[in-house]
């Protein structure tokens, strides 16, 4: 396809598709993205910001003048009407399992004429989940684990998520809702329901705040969690975990498939 065809003057508005487009060496492309943008670091001083996450101001898109702007799920579907609404071609990705995260990287690879490149890195994540999956199966046991999204109210893991959760050998107590679309559909309503599923390791990811370990032991009635009994309260950054593209999986992943093997072998993970 002709370069003239291809996307020349892209926007951004996750932090996922400018970490794609810097790894894919296309970053040229980009003339605005989100203020949340936390991948690659570089994109933060490089990138003019244009827009937050689920507000801001259509016009500060505009003004960059994209020929095409990428955004994520219906948290961004306001945003996306008022774009198309303005003649902007919009790509709204969606993904929500490890295999989405995948075929989100091939498709702005398509989309911007490096799909060789792209694949390329498809088969190099692919690579760490088949590693990582390999080791999660020879651990000699298989950690409960509770990943909690957010405090107040508490949010259970999403699906992506959850799926690396079994591929590092473990096994998400709340893996029902991880399939649930929305986090609102996420909430546990009744704290002690994680009392009562017994997790041997819980994760915390507070989604833009840090987490406090502390705090989540201290919850009334949770003393007698075998994760709280045990010291196995674990943050790991929602920056790494929480973004759905190939961080998540580069980095996401091995830290957690770590956590489950200093548990299983009895080490106390700092």
């Amino acid at each position: 396809m002709s370069l003239r065809y291809l996307p020349q003057r892209i926007v951004c508005l996750t932090t996922e598709t400018v970490e794609v487009l810097y790894a894919l060496g296309e970053q040229d492309r980009i003339v605005g993205i989100s203020g949340y943008t936390v991948f690659p670091k570089e994109a933060r001083k490089e990138k003019p910001k244009v827009f937050a996450f689920t507000s801001g101001d259509l016009q500060k898109i505009l003004a960059v003048a994209p020929d095409l702007v990428l955004t994520f799920s219906n948290l961004q579907a306001e945003i996306s009407r008022e774009l198309i609404g303005a003649g902007v071609p919009v790509y709204a990705f969606n993904q929500r399992s490890v295999d989405d995260i995948l075929a989100m990287i091939a498709t702005i690879g398509r989309l911007v004429g490096a799909e060789e490149k792209a694949l390329a890195l498809v088969a190099e994540l692919q690579a760490i989940i088949d590693r990582v999956r390999a080791e999660g199966t020879a651990l000699p046991k298989k950690p409960r684990v509770y990943f909690e999204e957010w405090d107040e109210p508490p949010i259970s893991g999403i699906r992506w998520v959850s799926e690396m959760i079994a591929i590092a050998g473990g096994e998400d107590v709340f893996a029902e809702r991880a399939l649930c679309q929305s986090a609102k559909e996420r909430i546990i309503a009744d704290p002690l329901e994680v009392v009562r599923r017994a997790p041997d390791i819980i994760i915390g990811s507070w989604c833009g705040k840090h987490f406090r370990p502390e705090r989540v032991a201290a919850r009334a009635g949770w003393g007698g969690v075998p994760a709280v009994a045990g010291a196995q309260i674990h943050e790991l950054k929602s920056a790494v975990i929480l973004n759905p593209g190939p961080v998540a999986i580069r980095e996401g992943l091995p830290a957690m498939a770590q956590l489950f093997r200093a548990w299983a072998s009895g080490t106390t993970f700092q």
